[in-house]
């Protein structure tokens, strides 16, 4: 029997572009955006527009409960092969567009014990994004905080990445990525599927393994006890 098994799982990664070598003023915006999300823990590239100390850079970053895993080929990728640290080569994003609107609902955290009362209670905040235009190819749409909601169809070459759930009332042609840092609960939802891939929690199915029988119809998506996608038909 063989000692190395090959198998299949998306990884899901964000991609952090420092503007600033300024590692306090770093520490203090990482600070104030995770102590609003659940991304701590998270799986991070590297990019920089400007020089950086990278060895420091992820010495911070691990210190804040943020995993560097690479870096994207440029200012940063000397240093990276120094140290023998992953390189990517760098690429041209999509472009990332902002929804038509957004609702957002904050609902605050209670301190638990008497040591914590002094502090100010934190806001767990919950956004749903909602787009009421075709997603086109080369456009992505984001929410790091909650769900989507896309009131149209999203061609092939497109993404939707949301860390909740993930609504497409038309055809999905492109990329759909729902639960991303890890919500094993979230699910997607759309008016016809034929998409490139769908990805929930970081388990994934590209187009050839989308089972035939939900191919161009209403389907509802979500993760089994066993952490495996299921596609269930909708009838509308």
């Amino acid at each position: 029997m063989a000692d190395i098994r090959i198998t299949g799982r998306m990884v899901n990664f964000t991609r952090l572009t420092f503007d600033t070598n300024d590692h306090e003023a770093i520490r203090q915006q990482l600070t104030s955006m995770l102590n609003e999300t659940a991304y701590q823990g998270a799986l991070v590239i590297l990019d920089s527009t400007v020089e950086q100390e990278l060895i420091a850079l992820i010495q911070l970053l691990i210190s804040l409960d943020v995993q560097p895993m690479a870096v994207i080929d440029g200012l940063l990728g000397d240093q990276a092969r120094a140290i023998q640290f992953p390189v990517l080569a760098a690429d041209r994003p999509l472009q990332r567009i902002k929804p038509t609107k957004e609702q957002v609902v904050e609902t605050p955290v209670e301190a638990a014990t008497e040591e914590v009362t002094a502090k100010p209670a934190r806001a767990i905040r919950h956004i749903t994004a909602y787009h009421n235009e075709i997603l086109r190819t080369g456009q992505c749409l984001v929410q790091d905080h909650g769900d989507i909601i896309v009131n149209a169809g999203i061609n092939s070459g497109s993404e939707v990445i949301a860390s909740g759930n993930i609504h497409i009332y038309g055809s999905v042609r492109g990329r759909v990525i729902a639960g991303a840092g890890g919500n094993s609960a979230a699910r997607i939802f759309c008016h016809s599927l034929e998409a490139e891939l769908v990805s929930i929690a970081g388990t994934y199915c590209v187009a050839d393994d989308i089972p035939q029988h939900v191919s161009k119809k209403p389907v509802h998506i979500y993760l089994n006890d066993q952490q495996e996608l299921e596609f269930e038909a909708l009838e509308i």
